[in-house]
């Protein structure tokens, strides 16, 4: 049982987006009769669900060698991509982080927002946002690093944003999506130029060429 879990602790990330998923028709107020607070006890669950997943996957990986997975993405023009994933006793611990604490932040809004309109909308939210945390912790790909960077900015944008009825609030959540696209589009430069030097976004093997290349900064 242990093992299995740690072979499929890649499907942890999956546990938050199902629970912003399932959160959604309380958002826009599909589903009334229940009330809002439904949304924020599935996403409670789903987020219980991947820190027992990933804590058990930690005992099982502790001092072990990391293992990486190759998900075959794209394959054109003599341009092979895969979603490359690492499992490794760092990468897991992370996971572990991200889950116990959005845990104890979901625990806490289910009281500090008694009542709120934006209920569903921001259990739903937490969900896609700690879905992108987590897949950034497995993540052992350059460019899938920077896809899942670009989902977070959205999820800060939203999260930020939620109130959208106060101008403030809407001027501070534009404010802060305008500033982090222009790091990333720097951050986009750099990952498109890097791969015609290194012929890889691997974390791996781009350390294993970092150690030995020899790049003219000119």
């Amino acid at each position: 049982m242990v093992q299995y879990l740690l072979d499929t602790v890649w499907l942890v990330p999956c546990y938050a987006l199902l629970g912003g998923l399932l959160a959604l028709p309380w958002s826009p107020g599909i589903i009334r009769r229940t009330g809002p607070r439904p949304a924020g006890y599935v996403n409670l669950i789903m987020t219980f669900s991947s820190l027992i997943h990933s804590a058990i996957a930690l005992s099982a990986t502790w001092d072990k060698p990391a293992k990486e997975i190759f998900i075959p993405w794209l394959s054109t023009a003599g341009l092979n991509l895969s979603i490359d994933i690492e499992i490794s006793s760092v990468n897991v611990t992370a996971m572990v982080v991200i889950c116990g604490l959005n845990l104890l932040a979901q625990i806490y809004a289910i009281g500090y927002m008694e009542m709120d309109w934006g209920w569903g909308r921001f259990f739903s939210l937490l969900g896609l946002f700690e879905g992108g945390l987590c897949a950034l912790a497995l993540c052992n790909n350059l460019f899938f690093t920077y896809v899942i960077l670009e989902v977070l900015t959205l999820g800060t944008y939203l999260l930020v944003g939620l109130w959208f009825s106060q101008p403030l609030v809407v001027t501070g959540a534009r404010d802060a999506f305008l500033t982090k696209r222009i790091g990333d589009l720097f951050l986009l430069m750099g990952v498109l130029g890097l791969f015609p030097l290194a012929g890889t976004w691997n974390y791996t093997d781009l350390a294993t060429w970092a150690a030995t290349a020899k790049v003219d900064p000119t």
